[in-house]
């Protein structure tokens, strides 16, 4: 089969993967960025907790699409500057985020990012690309089921109408 034969490490990238890398490197280095802002501006103790898990995936997610952008000779894209740890009582009611609101963005984060993986895993053809974001894809799954329990528990999640009863339809 000629240059897609054999070790998909061997195997050149194609355009789309290439920048779907760059990208999804961007937007970790953007996700890194938010929850360092959101962990100075969360109270919560198991949001907190919570918040530090997914900066944790964005670092993991972001080294490694740098990693292999590096060793295929794109240069990624420059980290953003680490956030200053503050206080939470220093930063002013006003100006702060409510724990219910990080709760809603991470949620709302994490379900893009999801689409996003499910996205490059059908447009990549190296099995290494392909299988890195099904990871990613995984390791979101299992952050968002976190995000979802904890926004329910703590009375956060804001739900669309509900259906509580279905009414039988005449015949």
């Amino acid at each position: 089969m000629g240059i897609l034969d054999g070790n998909p490490k061997n195997e050149p990238l194609h355009y789309g993967e290439i920048m779907n890398l760059w990208i999804a490197s961007m937007t970790g280095k953007g996700m890194i960025s938010s929850l360092e802002a959101y962990r100075n501006h969360a109270g919560d103790h198991d949001l907190i907790k919570l918040l530090g898990e997914l900066l944790e995936q964005a670092r993991q997610e972001v080294q490694e699409c740098d990693k292999i952008l590096t060793e295929n000779g794109f240069a990624p894209p420059p980290a953003l500057p680490e956030r200053p740890k503050v206080e939470v009582e220093d930063i002013p009611t006003g100006a702060r985020f409510s724990d219910q609101e990080i709760g809603a963005m991470i949620a709302i984060s994490n379900s893009a990012g999801l689409t996003a993986c499910s996205a490059v895993m059908g447009s990549a053809i190296r099995e290494d690309i392909a299988a890195m974001f099904a990871k990613f894809h995984a390791q979101k799954t299992q952050l968002g089921l976190k995000i979802l329990r904890l926004n329910k528990s703590k009375g956060w999640l804001v739900p669309p109408p509900l259906q509580l009863k279905k009414e039988p339809v005449p015949v």
